[in-house]
């Protein structure tokens, strides 16, 4: 079995196929390959050093995400777009790209494809993987169907055409069409999975008993859009969250998912100001009042936003988006207003 240094060394000589090949949705540039993140998002963040030396830093294979800080090499490339596991699997994706021999199976040993534990966050990480970005799919009509028309930084957001669907556990399973959202910890490791299971034809939530199911470790963890710094928003729903996206398209955002874990969410090493999306409800409420408490005693500026309606989508569809603008400018911070409203290009 060729060690791992060996298999990095011999696929960072093709570095720039290795990124054609499983780096689809980037490009290259002078001596770096493009690409959104390492599980091939469209996007350019990451970059690929092309061309290098044989090894340390400024090796040929090495890449960085300059959004997460997340950094590795083509083994970890490979590992990450195909949503493997363990090493042995990433080993042998790598030869097969390589042509190189397969080590001869293990007489005493019978090989089983190896399984993520069902709702694992692996078994997370790989539906993300084994996902689609969500432009020109249903993902994205069903989005603007509900006045979401600012898409920018959503790699977070994927499709899946055929998504596993079942009901209970007597019930036979079915497919359909999902919008796949990665929940990540503030590092951007893949902890979790979310699933908003669509009707293609309706462009809206399927009709089916929950159409929105999480998966894997999402205490503390959320769907991110963009980076955050000294400023995040954080609600709970990921559609609520995108509707203010639409007049605060600059604006670090978190989607916790749950009004449970809206109030258990980790902040940023650098949080300065916190502002709170709240849902109109009880349940709303008291997740805004914990996240109010533990943002004081960490020091950090907490600031309320109200929805005029039930949540911030309904105020986008029903009252119109320069509604909704001018309702956040009396909202957050005066020196928010000019850094954050600007509208996307």
């Amino acid at each position: 079995m060729q060690p791992a240094t060996d298999l990095a060394s011999r696929l960072a000589a093709q570095a720039e196929a290795v990124c054609r090949h499983y780096l689809s949705n980037g490009h290259r540039q002078g001596r770096y390959w493009l690409v959104g993140d390492v599980r091939n998002t469209p996007g350019r963040s990451m970059f690929v050093r092309l061309k290098g030396a044989d090894s340390g830093r400024g090796a040929a294979g090495k890449w960085t995400d300059a959004a997460t800080g997340e950094h590795g090499d083509l083994l970890d490339v490979i590992r990450e777009s195909c949503g493997l596991i363990d090493f042995k699997g990433v080993a042998d994706e790598a030869r097969t790209f390589l042509s190189l021999p397969h080590p001869e199976p293990d007489p005493d040993h019978q090989r089983r494809p190896a399984s993520a534990p069902a709702g694992s966050p692996e078994a997370a990480r790989r539906l993300f993987a084994m996902s689609q970005p969500i432009t020109g799919t249903i993902v994205e009509s069903y989005l603007r169907k509900r006045g979401i028309t600012a898409l920018h930084g959503t790699g977070s957001l994927r499709f899946h055409p055929r998504c596993y669907y079942r009901p209970d556990e007597y019930s036979a399973t079915e497919t359909w069409p999902a919008m796949i959202a990665a929940v990540t910890d503030p590092s951007g490791n893949i902890t979790g999975a979310h699933r908003t299971w669509l009707d293609q034809l309706a462009r809206d939530k399927a009709v089916i008993d929950t159409p929105r199911r999480a998966m894997g470790n999402l205490l503390g963890n959320a769907v991110r859009f963009d980076v955050a710094r000294d400023v995040l928003a954080a609600g709970e729903g990921i559609e609520t969250m995108l509707s203010l996206r639409c007049v605060l398209p600059t604006m670090p955002m978190v989607a916790a998912l749950s009004a449970a874990h809206l109030a258990a969410i980790l902040f940023p090493a650098a949080l300065r100001r916190l502002y709170i999306a709240r849902d109109d409800d009880p349940a709303g409420d008291g997740a805004m009042a914990s996240l109010i408490d533990r943002a004081i005693e960490a020091g950090i500026e907490a600031i309320a936003l109200s929805p005029r309606l039930g949540d911030f989508n309904e105020d986008l569809r029903t009252l119109g988006v320069d509604a909704l603008r001018a309702s956040l400018r009396m909202q957050i911070a005066p020196e928010d207003v000019a850094r954050f409203t600007e509208l996307a290009a």
